[in-house]
């Protein structure tokens, strides 16, 4: 998938990658910050739709181009792999670094409508011989029905939690205007489309040369592609999404968070695993996936119901904080370890 490249060149592409990743995650959140506001659309559809669909173009190219050439473990090991990475590390690491947020629509409805599409995945894989191209087609019409739903119902609770999901920032002088609120009421239109997509697009395109760079130096250590596929790749591709999620953290931005996440894991399992079941349809898929990697893909996901449900005031947001981001690096290590162990057995 990745054509070999001399070491020191692989060097450059890992370090270059990281560079532009940073500089690209946040001129990225600034323009969706500034387009949510200016549009008056919720920061969550913000995040779910531009930045959680837009973040997760690497896994639907490494899966669809793993799926067309047979490589199906690979293709559902991407997708699957992110999602659990998503929840897991780039949850995680946001909650250590600013305590999240958590709405009540993110535990009664997105949370258990992830869980849904997850058992939705088990159903299709164990009734058929494989993944065909129809069990394919039914993941994407679910998407085309779903997301247009989904983001209705969200906007209808625009203003049910207005402040509420989003932690104030450090105020400067009389005028108590943040800098950053300052700069986003002042950009233009225009200048926060092009901040947006001129960051996504150099997100992604940074984010595949930091893959590349790293599965290069994995291949010149010895390691099977196999392994390389279901770690390097698997967190590589979700690279976009872990920069996009610091930086929102950092600005106190948590619906932008928590969308890119749901959003993410949503255009992973339907449209991504979707589109690459209809190119090509998958067969004998690894046992690992019933009863290792869609089981830790739904126990994370549930992870997120359990910190953000406000048993006080189940209707309130509830803030998650920088315990519960441990517990999900530390599951998350555990799985990791697991899968090694089965590979490497």
């Amino acid at each position: 998938m990745y054509p070999e490249l001399p070491l020191w060149l692989s060097i450059v592409c890992v370090l270059g990658g990281f560079a532009v990743l940073a500089w690209s995650s946040d001129a990225f959140v600034d323009g969706a910050s500034a387009v949510a506001k200016a549009l008056g659309v919720s920061p969550f559809i913000i995040g779910m739709v531009i930045i959680g669909f837009g973040t997760s173009a690497p896994e639907l190219c490494v899966s669809a181009l793993s799926g067309a050439t047979g490589h199906s473990d690979l293709s559902l090991g991407n997708a699957y792999g992110s999602c659990v990475f998503n929840i897991a590390v780039i949850l995680g690491v946001a909650a250590l670094i600013r305590p999240l947020v958590v709405k009540s629509s993110i535990v009664f409805v997105a949370v258990p409508m992830l869980v849904a599409i997850a058992l939705l995945s088990c159903l299709l894989v164990t009734l058929g011989d494989g993944f065909s191209r129809v069990d394919g087609a039914i993941l994407l019409g679910v998407f085309a029905v779903l997301m247009p739903v989904y983001c209705w119902f969200d906007q209808s609770q625009k203003g049910m939690d207005d402040g509420a999901s989003r932690t104030p920032r450090p105020t400067t002088g009389t005028t108590g205007v943040s800098p950053v609120a300052g700069r986003d009421k002042a950009m233009p239109l225009w200048k926060a489309w092009l901040l947006l997509l001129v960051g996504l697009a150099l997100l992604v395109g940074s984010s595949h040369v930091l893959v590349w760079g790293c599965v290069d130096l994995a291949r010149a250590m010895g390691v099977s592609e196999l392994l390389i596929g279901l770690t390097v790749v698997s967190a590589g591709t979700s690279l976009p999404e872990l920069a996009s999620a610091v930086a929102s953290a950092r600005k106190g931005e948590h619906e932008f968070v928590l969308g890119n996440i749901v959003g993410s894991n949503i255009f992973n399992t339907l449209a991504v695993v979707g589109l690459a079941g209809t190119i090509s349809p998958f067969q004998n898929i690894s046992p690992y996936l019933l009863t290792r990697d869609l089981p830790a893909m739904v126990f994370a996901t549930v992870l997120i119901g359990v910190f953000g449900f406000n048993a006080r005031a189940p209707r309130e947001p509830k803030t998650v904080g920088r315990l519960a981001g441990g517990i999900w690096l530390l599951l998350f290590a555990m799985y990791t370890g697991l899968m090694l162990w089965q590979e490497l057995k």
